[in-house]
């Protein structure tokens, strides 16, 4: 509203007062809804940087060494923001809570997935995190007692298919990559940290537990911090620059602008963006690294998102 109608202007004026208060809210949620459309499209795309990233950082620096720096970096990004922002304190029984999410879904997640980076080409590890929603669906089951229909176990049935053929798909040779495992439990930590930070979030803002987390998480790495400053003299400056890159970018301004998306954008509409993360590191491991997977990696990982998309369509019993 540009200006307050004065009560000397008359019942007419306030009435076009009105009206015009009126036809500004459509504008106004358009507005709003296009910047919300944007900050997702933003985050896909930082995302899905990451995984090329972490192949390029991986040219210098050991799985441990690239998520303790990576981290720190992200870690004071978002000290920056919370002086600004006077971001206000976990209440201390959340502790316990955010400690265990920061070690699940930052610390572990980070180095299972740069250590399976290490031969598991950037879009095929792409393809595999995208699993993460399916195991979310099973541990909701478990815990949550939400059922699941004849369709989300068929969706079940083909992302697994698709993991078997991109295990075997020639990426280290035909044989099962033990490195995709990694990959795969990187997955499950995603959708562990997915499911536990929901109870959290009724009492915190996205950006605040981030925060914690990122912070927890940073702290933890702490572990890998012998032998960091000679890695980092030693490496080629692009290294580096990729790794200040993945804490800034993806590890930091991507969960700000998600978790503007997710207060605008309802949970499901947004989650459903996510499929696109797979096929944009596809593309951009092709233009950044001149990185193309195997076929019938390619393959597998369509039939991951294929069956991943069903279960969260089609996958829970109403």
């Amino acid at each position: 509203m540009d200006q307050i109608v004065s009560q000397e202007a008359g019942a007419a004026e306030g009435e076009k007062g009105e009206e015009h208060c009126q036809g500004s809210l459509p504008a106004q949620k358009s507005g709003r809804g296009l910047r919300s459309f944007l900050a997702a499209g933003l985050t896909l795309v930082l995302w899905a940087s990451a995984f090329p990233g972490i192949r390029v950082g991986l040219h210098a620096y050991s799985p441990g060494h690239l998520a303790l720096l990576r981290y720190m970096v992200a870690a004071l990004t978002l000290t920056g923001y919370a002086l600004a922002a006077r971001l206000r304190l976990p209440r201390r029984r959340d502790w316990p809570g955010i400690a265990v999410l920061g070690l699940v879904g930052i610390a572990f997640y980070n180095v299972a997935l740069n250590t399976g980076e290490v031969s598991v080409p950037a879009a095929v590890a792409s393809f595999l995190i995208n699993i993460g929603p399916l195991l979310v669906a099973l541990e909701a089951q478990i815990w949550l007692g939400e059922r699941i229909s004849r369709w989300g176990w068929l969706g079940m049935l083909i992302c697994f298919g698709g993991v078997a053929v991109i295990a075997f798909s020639g990426v280290s040779g035909f044989a099962l990559d033990p490195r995709i495992l990694i990959v795969l439990s990187a997955a499950l930590a995603q959708s562990l940290y997915f499911v536990g930070q929901k109870p959290l979030l009724t009492r915190y803002r996205a950006i605040e537990f981030t925060t914690y987390a990122v912070w927890v998480g940073a702290c933890l790495l702490l572990v890998f911090l012998p032998g960091l400053p000679e890695e980092v003299q030693a490496a080629p400056i692009g290294a580096t620059l990729a790794v200040i890159y993945l804490g800034i970018f993806p590890g930091a301004i991507g969960f700000v602008s998600w978790a503007y998306a997710l207060s605008h954008i309802p949970a499901s509409r947004a989650a459903s963006f996510l499929y696109l993360v797979s096929l944009l590191a596809l593309g951009i491991a092709w233009v950044w690294l001149g990185e193309v997977p195997p076929i019938l990696a390619l393959l597998g990982g369509l039939l991951v998102l294929a069956g991943v998309m069903v279960v969260n369509s089609r996958g829970r019993s109403r």
